[in-house]
């Protein structure tokens, strides 16, 4: 590491007194000592020493030479000590001007700023590489710590400052490549990227510069990843340029503060950038599970949304689902014009539905998405009449869901209401249905909800389930069959059912009168005539023993 050569303050060359000079060396080598002189000195105090020094008198700032070397040492204490140290020297530096290279100024003082700056940049980087990359966490937050004081004071000391030419952008670079869950990250998101308006708009314009150079694949991912976490501890958008108001720096003036459109087109670019570098499954859960509220608000253009909820679709089961929710959201409150919403939610109903451990979420996004009272009614149909065929199979608890919702419907789409009854009036037509019967002209193969002739058909299957072994799932089919005087159910007292619930609650029903139980064994199981399997015969020998 170069020393810098002693320069006088003035430039100017003075006649030193051989006395004087002797008695001021000999008390400047009382009070400096290295670090190495004395095994017993007291690290803390050696280092409070030499800071002391160096803000004392330029003859030494060659200490700041030695705090860098003590800054990149193995021990515990003495890094840590030195880092903060070299921290207050470089505030006092940047405060005092003494970084800045002026017009007028002689070549002597120019080689002492140039040689200041070089040792700033070497701290910044041992800060940067040994403290935040090392698996000591202490270090790790102090050097966060440090690096945005650093920040915060260079703003001090420059006029019309930009957070591009500092030490954040390199800062928040290192957050990205960190491995994942990382103590540091989250502690820069909670202290500086949700609270200051500035240190997230440059953390934006960082993500989108970062994705877009050439990282190889695991690099890309691992700053994705953690470009979203980051991303996602956002919990607010601002609404107008008056939410922009809280900085970490204290040079932005009202004039150089984004407006709102520009301050939410670097959020955009930088979710679309997270979007494209490529994200697993839960990773795309994450971003669609907030994505009405936490993500849609920051786009100008949410067209620009559209591939990626279409992709996510692709992906299938609760994916999809929570895609068609965004799909959803840019419909009714965006005016996004997407025709084959319906058709892809209809496609969602499989067997598989009742039985997922999803059928909770997908039934209160399918109320939501069901909501509007113009939808036509052989669309409505078609819902009905599938998801009425698939309660035949499905399981107790995935059947009580899908009863109510029915009501719902029948209460919401009154023209449905044919499929419980509907009378024919001819009386040969008649005549022949009781002979005959008649075949179900739903087709469950159509993909298409409006060609699927539910609104001929009839939701015999929930007449069906009124026979069901079940005694609750009886029960409540039954309300089919009865007057419709409640105007609807409230569906989140049936969503969180299950099997075990159920048959919990039918245990534990206090009964009036006990069940008839035959409890006399007949004396006979098979006769003699019509032969005897093995069984048999041991049962008639126990009969007959006693």
């Amino acid at each position: 590491m170069p020393a810098l050569k002693a320069v006088a303050a003035s430039g100017v060359k003075r006649k030193r007194d051989p006395a004087k000079a002797e008695r001021r060396e000999a008390k400047s080598k009382k009070r400096q000592k290295s670090p190495s002189s004395e095994h017993g000195d007291d690290v803390q105090a050696e280092i409070l020493q030499l800071e002391a020094q160096i803000l004392e008198s330029r003859r030494h700032y060659n200490n700041i030479a030695t705090l860098l070397q003590l800054s990149k040492k193995s021990e515990d204490d003495a890094p840590v000590l030195a880092a903060v140290a070299l921290c207050r020297v470089f505030s006092r530096l940047l405060a005092a001007g003494d970084m800045v290279r002026s017009k007028g100024m002689g070549e002597a003082e120019a080689t002492v700023v140039a040689w200041l700056k070089e040792r700033y940049r070497e701290f910044l980087d041992t800060l940067l590489q040994s403290f935040l990359r090392c698996d000591n966490p202490a270090k790790q937050s102090v050097a966060l710590t440090l690096l945005m004081r650093l920040v915060k004071e260079e703003s001090k000391a420059t006029k019309d400052y930009n957070l591009k030419n500092g030490p954040l952008s390199r800062l928040i670079e290192a957050l990205l490549l960190l491995p994942a869950h990382d103590p540091n990250r989250e502690e820069f998101a909670e202290k500086y990227f949700v609270q200051f308006d500035d240190v997230r708009f440059h953390t934006f314009k960082t993500i989108k510069n970062l994705l877009g150079t050439d990282l190889n694949d695991s690099e890309r991912q691992l700053a994705a990843s953690n470009s979203l976490s980051l991303l996602l501890s956002l919990d607010t958008v601002p609404q107008s340029k008056d939410d922009i108001k809280h900085y970490h720096t204290e040079s932005q003036s009202k004039s150089s503060r984004p407006t709102l459109q520009v301050y939410k087109v670097q959020a955009q670019e930088a979710w679309l950038a997270t979007m494209r570098a490529g994200l697993d499954k839960e990773q795309r859960k994450a971003i669609l599970t907030t994505f009405s509220y936490q993500i849609a608000p920051w786009f100008q253009q949410p067209e620009m949304l559209m591939d990626f909820l279409t992709d996510s679709y692709d992906v299938g089961g609760a994916t999809s689902l929570l895609a068609l929710s965004g799909l959803y959201y840019l419909i009714s409150e965006k005016n996004l014009d997407y025709p084959s919403f319906y058709l892809k939610l209809y496609s969602l109903l499989d067997e598989g539905l009742l039985h997922s451990k999803h059928r909770s979420r997908f039934f209160r996004l399918l109320d939501t998405f069901m909501s509007s009272t113009h939808l036509p009614a052989a669309l409505v149909a078609s819902f009905i009449k599938r998801l009425s065929r698939l309660a035949l199979h499905g399981p107790p608890a995935g059947v009580v869901i899908v009863v109510p919702w029915v009501y719902n419907m029948f209460k919401r789409h009154p023209a449905c209401t044919f499929m419980m009854h509907r009378e024919v009036r001819d009386p040969a037509l008649k005549e022949k249905l009781e002979k005959e019967g008649m075949d179900d002209p739903f087709d469950m193969s159509e993909l298409d909800p409006m060609e699927t002739n539910a609104i001929e058909s009839s939701v015999w299957e929930l007449e069906a389930l009124q026979s069901h072994y079940h005694p609750n799932v009886a029960t409540l089919a039954k309300i089919i069959s009865e007057q419709f005087t409640k105007r609807s159910y409230n569906l989140e007292d049936f969503l969180d059912h299950s099997y075990t619930a159920l048959l919990d609650t039918e245990l534990d029903r206090d009964l009036k009168k006990d069940p008839e139980v035959e409890f006399e064994i007949p004396k006979r199981i098979f006769t003699a005539e019509e032969g005897l399997n093995p069984i048999g015969q041991l049962l008639q020998q126990v009969i007959e023993a006693r």
